[in-house]
């Protein structure tokens, strides 16, 4: 005795178009989450290169701040450091701007603001800037504190005229 099950076309191929369609949905989200940002990210990059010109500050792959004195075709020399020491780098090794608000073109400051996870740090040049910046600021509130503490007075002063 034989049993014979009933199969129709369309279940069976039903299923497996799903399956194709899954599987491209998912190639889609990979290229538009991870292949496609990555791929703009380093053409903006690219193009920062290329920008390059002496005076700007750069940082680069390795946590080196420097300020460019010459750019060639693939290497740029810049200057490091207090004693002004030069070094010769590859432009692969530059990882963008050290300071995004110098940017000189529309192009490398969308590159340097395409990398939030980069934070630049102030240079000793700007620490003392800051430190001299610090000072002058205590020296007014010292200044101002006297007047200051005479309006307090003289407003607690009204006020207790008015509560009695």
């Amino acid at each position: 005795m034989a049993i014979a099950y009933a199969t129709t076309g369309a279940g069976t191929t039903g299923g497996s178009w799903m399956t194709w369609v899954m599987i491209l949905v998912i190639f889609a989200a990979l290229y538009f989450f991870t292949i496609r940002p990555q791929s703009k990210r380093d053409k903006e990059l690219r193009n920062l290169r290329n920008s390059l010109k002496p005076g700007d500050e750069i940082v680069t792959i390795g946590g080196i701040y420097g300020k460019i004195v010459r750019v060639t075709d693939d290497r740029v020399v810049i200057m490091v450091g207090s004693d002004k020491t030069k070094l010769e780098l590859a432009k692969s090794a530059i990882s963008g701007l050290a300071d995004p608000s110098s940017a000189s073109s529309a192009s490398s400051s969308k590159a340097a603001s395409a990398a939030p996870e980069k934070e630049s740090k102030p240079s000793p040049k700007n620490i003392k800037k800051l430190g001299t910046a610090k000072q002058a600021a205590e020296e007014k509130a010292e200044e101002a504190a006297p007047a200051a503490a005479e309006a307090a007075e003289e407003v607690v002063a009204e006020a207790a005229e008015k509560t009695e």
